[in-house]
């Protein structure tokens, strides 16, 4: 289709973005990826390789997969197509590959830029592979989201991953001193401003390039303040999905923060989450399984703790309710650790998987019918409360595995409250020894 701006010579007139007019024109002027785009990064060995094959490009909204992909057709002479899987169906990506079938019969190769290749289905994504193998096309699929969960796997082993990373403040500043040059003007911010104006930005170039636009179209005047700036600009909301692959990130973190004993990292991911417009409830349920697989008997109070904070917080609700929740996330988070009822069972499922249906002793059945006793249910059992201590020490396991060390399943530390508990289960055994004909 013939452009009627460009072949008018419009094109080059029109009104552009700053962070169009800010694209890099070639590999090194791409900033934040250096580990990709520098000298000696990833794609800047396969351009000297001549070995550019079809990639993935995995990372957050803003920091240059769009670009990047440009600038690769352009170092390798390809040509450059681009789709989106959001607008972009079985019939369009049908046209776009005979094109390129087209180009390949006369010598031109086609890069394949597709946007947000996650959102195209299983089938969808199969339909690359015949084009990617036959080298109709070098694909380069773009995503925001874990390549690992929304990918085929046969895409995945034809596809290169590579991961771009959030700007830093580094690569942010650097980006904020283009536009300035550019516009031949500079910010007017002060020194707290300028570095609020990055954390608005939450690591997305092209949103931060936004945000400098809109400020240097601003009138002359005195340097704004983070109040001001606060004013003028909205605040865009910190980049998280809670329904997506941030969502289980996050998650992730803060549980392992608790685990470690690290209240601050576990308070400050827990913030992180709720900033983001994640359900408090979410939160909470993450501390009730934090508080029985790593807190577990070394402080049995975890648990009702949570439950308590959580109850407390569902009836009194936000903001006041995030006392119950910070009193839960440190009550947690600095508590003795032990996992070993977690293990115990662990180990007890997987034994009975393994031995299958095994009778129990009759000594522990119930024989409520005179058939019942006279094949010996209930025979030779003894009621712990008629002995000392109320421990009779009989075995409760099929006869198959009593005394077998396998059922040793629960292992207490020296952590806490499970101290205690070692100390019991250590008495039973020496009593459990002597009655039992052993000691």
């Amino acid at each position: 289709m013939v452009d009627l701006f460009a072949s008018a010579g419009l094109e080059s007139a029109a009104p552009r973005p700053l962070a169009d007019r800010l694209r890099p024109q070639k590999l090194g002027e791409v900033v934040g990826q250096e580990h990709l785009t520098g000298e000696g990064g990833a794609l800047t060995r396969m351009i000297a390789n001549h070995s550019l094959g079809s990639l993935i490009f995995w990372g957050p909204p803003g920091t240059g997969k769009t670009t990047v992909a440009r600038l690769l057709a352009r170092e390798t002479d390809l040509h450059f197509e681009q789709v989106s899987a959001i607008f972009t169906g079985v019939a369009e990506l049908k046209k776009v590959f005979e094109a390129a079938r087209g180009r390949r019969a006369i010598g031109q190769g086609t890069l394949l830029f597709v946007d947000e290749i996650h959102r195209f289905n299983r089938a969808q994504q199969d339909g690359f592979l015949p084009v990617m193998e036959d080298g109709t096309i070098t694909l380069i699929g773009a995503t925001t989201e874990n390549p690992s969960f929304e990918l085929n796997a046969a895409l995945l082993s034809r596809a290169r991953v590579l991961v771009f990373k959030a700007l830093d403040a580094a690569a942010i500043e650097r980006l904020l001193q283009r536009a300035e040059s550019l516009e031949g003007r500079r910010l007017p911010l002060d020194a707290e401003a300028r570095a609020a104006l990055a954390g608005m930005a939450d690591g997305d170039g092209r949103y931060l390039l936004g945000l400098a636009e809109e400020l240097l179209s601003l009138p002359e005047g005195p340097d704004l303040n983070v109040k001001a700036l606060a004013a003028t600009m909205q605040k865009r909301a910190p980049i998280y999905d809670k329904g997506q692959d941030e969502h289980y990130n996050l998650l992730s973190c803060f549980h392992k923060s608790l685990r470690g004993s690290d209240v601050n990292g576990a308070m400050y991911w827990a913030a992180r989450m709720l900033t983001g417009g994640e359900d408090p409830g979410t939160v909470f349920r993450r501390l009730c399984c934090a508080a029985s697989e790593d807190v577990g008997m070394a402080d049995p109070q975890a648990m009702p703790q949570v439950v308590a904070a959580w109850t407390a917080f569902e009836r009194v609700g936000w903001p006041e309710g995030r006392l119950f929740l910070a009193q839960a996330i440190a009550y947690v988070a600095t508590a003795p650790k032990s996992n070993a009822a977690y293990s115990a069972f662990n180990a007890a499922l997987a034994l009975a998987q393994k031995t299958g249906s095994l009778a129990p002793p009759k000594h522990i059945l119930n024989a409520p019918t005179k058939l019942m006793k006279d094949l010996g249910y209930h025979a030779g059992y003894q009621y712990d409360h008629d002995y000392p201590d109320a421990f009779a020490g009989q075995s409760f396991f099929p006869e198959e595995l009593a005394g077998d060390a396998r059922t040793d399943f629960y292992a207490p530390n020296e952590r806490g409250f499970e101290r205690e508990v070692k100390k019991r289960l250590e008495y039973w055994a020496r009593l459990r020894l002597e009655r039992q004909g052993g000691g």
